[in-house]
């Protein structure tokens, strides 16, 4: 096991300490600690920007045994602050893998504290929420510091996350590897985007073009793109609105797709609201079910907010009616249809672990979305079929318009 000179801390802004060791880089850093229930893909976290401005506590006891690769990146950086471990490893023994996992992050500035009890910390998390925390490793450090810098920094709510991690101009996605013949041309908004959405946009025949999170619809729809892609981000939802008056200014003229954070700014955009959860979804084996179908998907997960779930869910959720016949019992499909300001919006996916809305499609326009990451990076591949989907609709949408003329 890797074990760092310098002591570690990560306080939070309740009081409580956990004290450990320090590794990858020396410093102080402030934001909301999260916890990721994966157990690996730990390269593939560190850097999608959905975690920017938070620090990730791992559950999985053993963190960089496979070592780190340039292969495994979400995005250019590292957008995690810092990260929590109970075992920090530094070995480079994988023939895929050939960097060792603290030297990446030392490299990176990522600071880490090792040799935490992280089964005491998450059940700290689960009882109280998500909340803002310091995590600090050097000499000379001072708790009480720490605890004062750690409650004087704004928490995460009302934060619009998406404007720091968006790209700055336009860009044509260029596939890594040979990608089937092009059929349509979509263009993503970036609000956070992880390349393993981009690599299976690429793989069911979508030439990408990728535009700043505050790109207007008039931009968009002058481009005359087939469909549109809403990423996913960090952040909280309500505080983009540039990105939700976009949204509208798009719907019903052009097929929609979304995920994560571009699933809450399209409920956002149709009139419902999001809130905050206790402490997110975050990690690679969530259950969720897809009303349409009636299957459960594996799903990989990251978010801090979700869409306000109908009064039919609520109160089935009231009832104590949360799994039964692999649904929240008693439930239908069809009762879950909400008025909206672009018309009926149908909730088509529910989490099985708390009822959480997953899914939401408009019943007269093409737009759809899910709340969880069907690129699988890391994760199961259940999802896939979202990005088919999504060829199929713009598919439908090119025969429509070819009949009108």
């Amino acid at each position: 096991m890797y074990r760092g000179e310098v002591p570690g801390y990560v306080v939070l802004k309740d009081g409580t300490v956990f004290s450990g060791f320090g590794f990858g880089a020396e410093g102080r850093v402030l934001g909301e600690v999260v916890f990721n229930t994966s157990m690996s893909g730990y390269q593939e976290v560190v850097t999608d920007p959905s975690y920017h401005g938070q620090m990730v506590t791992f559950t999985y006891p053993m963190i960089g045994n496979y070592g780190a690769s340039d292969r495994l990146l979400e995005s250019d950086k590292a957008h995690s602050r810092a990260i929590i471990v109970r075992e920090a490893k530094n070995t480079a023994w994988n023939s895929t893998c050939s960097e060792a996992w603290v030297d990446w992050l030392t490299e990176r500035g990522i600071v880490g504290v090792a040799g935490v009890d992280t089964r005491a910390l998450t059940r700290r998390i689960r009882e109280h929420g998500a909340m803002t925390a310091c995590v600090a490793a050097g000499g000379g450090l001072k708790v009480n510091d720490l605890l004062a810098a750690t409650q004087a920094f704004p928490d995460m709510t009302g934060q619009d996350l998406a404007s720091a991690v968006t790209c700055p101009e336009p860009y044509e996605w260029v596939p890594e590897s040979p990608a089937p013949e092009t059929r349509f041309r979509v263009v993503a908004y970036d609000y956070g985007m992880k390349r393993s959405i981009l690599r299976n946009l690429s793989v069911v025949g979508c030439q990408v073009t990728v535009v700043p999170a505050h790109w207007t619809a008039e931009q968009t729809l002058a481009m005359k793109p087939d469909g549109v892609f809403l990423s996913n981000g960090p952040g909280d939802p309500a505080a983009v609105d540039y990105a939700v008056q976009a949204i509208k200014g798009l719907l019903g003229r052009v097929p929609v797709f979304g995920i994560c954070l571009g699933h809450q700014l399209m409920a956002l955009a149709v009139g419902l609201s999001t809130y905050k959860l206790k402490f997110g979804h975050r990690g690679a084996n969530h259950p969720v079910r897809n009303y349409l179908t009636g299957g459960v998907e594996i799903t990989s997960q990251n978010h801090g907010f979700a869409v306000e779930p109908p009064a039919v869910v609520r109160e089935a959720l009231a009832r104590g009616s949360v799994v039964g016949d692999g649904g929240v019992a008693g439930l239908a499909v069809e009762q879950m249809v909400l008025d909206s300001d672009f018309g009926p919006a149908q909730i088509t996916h529910l989490n099985l672990n708390d009822g959480t809305v997953e899914g939401l499609r408009l019943l007269e326009l093409p737009a759809y979305c899910v709340q969880y990451h069907p690129e699988a990076g890391p994760g199961p591949h259940d999802s896939h079929y979202l990005f088919r989907q999504f060829t199929d609709v713009m598919s439908e949408g090119a025969l429509a318009g070819a009949r009108s003329r």
